[in-house]
């Protein structure tokens, strides 16, 4: 579904990615590990059309990036660490504005809206504006406007940043379900453990190439830091 091969990014004389190959299967879930500054969010906005590749080859659902970024746009949802909503219009508004946005059939637009809202624990607050929201309530009504249009990837930036305990543990139950419905997803995160439970691989991103790239079957959680800390150099207790 993603293919990435000898991927340059450079801004000015400043090196960012390094001839970057990564692979992503059709429903794969793959968490993107790696220290700051190490290209993660950079990966991420060159694969959601974003930001322009130096060099190298991207392909997203047999389309070329950036040739045919209309194509591949019309395939991505992207929840970032910024909710990215318009804070003076409501829930349920803010989901209608993108459901006109990605051509939604205008009979059941408001179905899906008050199936998302619901799934996402927000219908009780749907004509709220989202300034009165909390962090972890404007997280969750991005994750519904990502998959409003039923994408078949979604790119995730750091999603949980700000985010508490409990609702930390409400996106967790979202992104299982969103995986079991055979989106193909990649996340940044800085949490390995949680980036171990909930993809099917961790790749560690180090210095702008993937320095390591394995199913989570084939590591337990606790080696996790060690293999990190040894592919970037760099100290975790996480």
């Amino acid at each position: 579904m993603i293919e990435v091969r000898g991927l340059v990014k450079t801004f000015g004389l400043t090196p960012v990615l390094r001839g970057l190959d990564l692979n992503v299967a059709r429903g794969e879930f793959v968490a993107l590990l790696g220290p700051n500054g190490s290209g993660k969010t950079t990966l991420l906005r060159i694969l959601g059309a974003l930001s322009r590749p130096t060099q190298g080859i991207v392909r997203i659902g047999g389309w070329d990036l950036p040739a045919e970024a209309d194509y591949v746009r019309r395939q991505l949802g992207v929840v970032s660490h910024l909710p990215l909503l318009y804070d003076m219009l409501t829930a349920e508004e803010n989901l209608l504005f993108f459901a006109r946005l990605y051509d939604l059939p205008p009979e059941t637009r408001r179905e899906q809206i008050d199936m998302l809202l619901n799934r996402v624990g927000l219908r009780r607050r749907a004509r709220d504006v989202v300034r009165t929201f909390s962090r972890g309530m404007q997280q969750r009504l991005a994750i519904a406007r990502a998959i409003l249009h039923d994408p078949a990837v979604l790119l995730l930036d750091e999603p949980y940043t700000g985010l508490d305990q409990d609702a930390a543990a409400l996106l967790d139950d979202l992104l299982r379900e969103v995986a079991i419905a055979g989106r193909t997803v990649i996340m940044t995160t800085h949490d390995l453990r949680r980036g171990h439970a909930l993809a099917d691989r961790v790749a560690v991103l180090s210095r702008g190439k993937i320095a390591l790239d394995v199913p989570t079957a084939e590591i337990a959680a606790d080696d996790l830091p060690r293999l990190y800390a040894d592919a970037t150099g760099a100290a975790t207790t996480r």
